[in-house]
């Protein structure tokens, strides 16, 4: 996950933008928010724990002045919840410095940590962001042979936004896993991780960054720089379609909000049941329930209300909150009562909330609880960015569908076929990462790596067990004045 942002505009202001920005993809990440502006003396950077509308105010913002800004919305995968991996990450270097969002997990962070240590790299973070901001800062060349540099040796799944030298910089892993795409505001030039952060500013999409493609903006404009030779259908992370990105948002060519409606659809044609009302998981349900009650003829319904206070239990940092949050995110309605309903809701990743919203169904006195489930089966761990890397948490991993319903409670369980999955997108199977759902990586996997989040974590002491901060750090942000290092933005 994570929301990445960034935008140059002289005469704009920038730091406000990229609020707006970061507001539109806040459900990318919940844990901490950051801004970034830089000028031609200086880069600030304010970042905080919290959602975007906690961290910053009127004040903060009024603060943070400039030509570029970066932003960025996070999505723990590598390194704690903790302020010290909240982005963006700052790295001073002595070819420069460096200021950098980034979404997705690398699968060679150990190796690279422990080549920057031993030549005397300081890492203040246990996050794999920090090592290609170091990787970049630390590079003897023009920015731009050093974010190609660095590309060539990361592995894994990246999209980024960096600030350096005046400059705003875009780059996108070879297999193109997760998204980024460019637009524009008039003159101006704008790098998001989806297109609904253009929406929000009145900015237009221009066009997807290619897979292993490095974008820079400055006072001479928009150009590209092709690193990797690409899969030019690239790996697009099929989860993306299934429940990540906006249902407004629009990736590689498809409106997400159709082809989810067209997930319900070959669902009800796949898994047909007799039922007498339809509803949907809301929010992410939504559109695939829809779908199913539009081509079944079985009326649709909302049959639980969300507390829309209540964050995307999904992502919450361990599984003891997400179920604390699953209690008092939904309430069903009354009038399910005697009813057989079928539930539409996008996927089941450890089975948590759908076996706890079964259980809140039949209490409410339905008289049958059919869940249809608008994707696969997820089978895998990924390696790329979702939090499901513990193959032993996937309910549906060593479970056939028998056996997960009668885990979760249901009367019946379908889910929709890979098959009718990849007609929905509109698009072919070669231009996805499917491994979620397959088993079968785009790129390679260390033998033994299964994305141990906290493997760079210090071993806690009784204090910080209890939460207390490292001595003399700061939550007001970096400012990187001109100086030996180079100028930073």
């Amino acid at each position: 996950m994570c929301g990445v942002f960034g935008i140059y505009a002289p005469a704009r202001d920038v730091a406000r933008l990229t609020y707006f920005g970061l507001f539109a993809l806040q459900h990318r990440g919940q844990e901490s928010a950051g801004i970034a502006v830089s000028d031609d003396e200086r880069v600030v950077t304010l970042r905080d724990m919290g959602l975007v509308t906690q961290v910053f105010s009127e004040e903060r913002l009024r603060g943070l002045g400039g030509q570029a800004a970066i932003g960025h919305t996070r999505y723990s995968t590598t390194g704690s919840t903790h302020w010290a991996n909240a982005q963006p990450i700052v790295q001073h270097g002595p070819s420069r410095t460096v200021v950098l969002g980034h979404n997705g997990n690398l699968t060679n962070t150990q190796e690279l940590r422990d080549e920057l240590i031993a030549s005397g790299a300081r890492l203040a973070s246990t996050s794999d962001t920090e090592v290609i901001a170091a990787l970049i800062a630390r590079a003897d060349c023009p920015l731009e042979e050093a974010v190609a540099g660095t590309m060539e040796r990361i592995e894994g799944a990246f999209s980024a936004v960096v600030l350096s030298e005046g400059k705003l910089v875009g780059f996108r892993d070879p297999a193109g896993i997760r998204p980024l795409a460019i637009g524009q505001l008039e003159d101006d030039w704008l790098i998001a991780s989806e297109s609904c952060a253009f929406d929000i500013v009145g900015a237009e999409e221009v066009r997807t960054v290619l897979p292993g493609e490095c974008v820079v903006v400055d006072e001479g404009g928009c150009r590209s720089l092709q690193v990797d030779a690409p899969n030019r259908d690239g790996s697009l992370c099929i989860f993306e379609y299934i429940y990540f990105a906006r249902p407004d948002s629009e990736l590689g060519g498809v409106e997400l909000h159709g082809a989810r409606v067209r997930m319900g659809e070959r669902l009800a044609e796949e898994a047909p049941v007799d039922a007498d009302l339809v509803m949907a998981v809301p929010d992410s349900g939504t559109p695939a329930a829809i779908g199913f009650a539009r081509a079944s003829g079985i009326p649709y319904t909302e049959g639980l209300i969300k507390n829309r206070y209540v964050g995307r239990t999904f992502i919450q940092p361990d599984q003891a909150l997400r179920e604390r949050g699953i209690k008092v995110k939904f309430n069903p309605l009354a009038d399910i009562a005697g009813k057989r309903v079928v539930v539409v809701d996008d996927s089941i990743v450890r089975g948590t909330t759908t076996k706890q919203i079964v259980t809140m169904l039949f209490e409410a006195g339905a008289r049958e609880v059919h869940i249809r489930i608008s994707s696969p089966p997820i089978v895998s761990p990924c390696f790329y960015g979702i939090d499901m890397a513990d193959q032993n948490e996937l309910v549906a991993a060593e479970r056939a569908p028998a056996d997960v319903c009668a885990y979760i409670g249901a009367s019946t369980l379908a889910y929709l076929s890979l098959q009718g999955l990849q007609g929905a997108t509109q698009r072919p199977a070669e231009r996805f990462c499917r491994a979620c759902l397959t088993g079968t990586y785009p790129t390679s996997i260390p033998d033994g790596l299964r994305l141990q989040k906290l493997r760079f974590e210090p071993v806690r002491t009784e204090a910080t067990a209890r939460g207390a901060e490292p001595a003399g750090e700061g939550r007001s942000g970096d400012v990187a004045p001109t100086g030996a290092a180079g100028v930073a933005g």
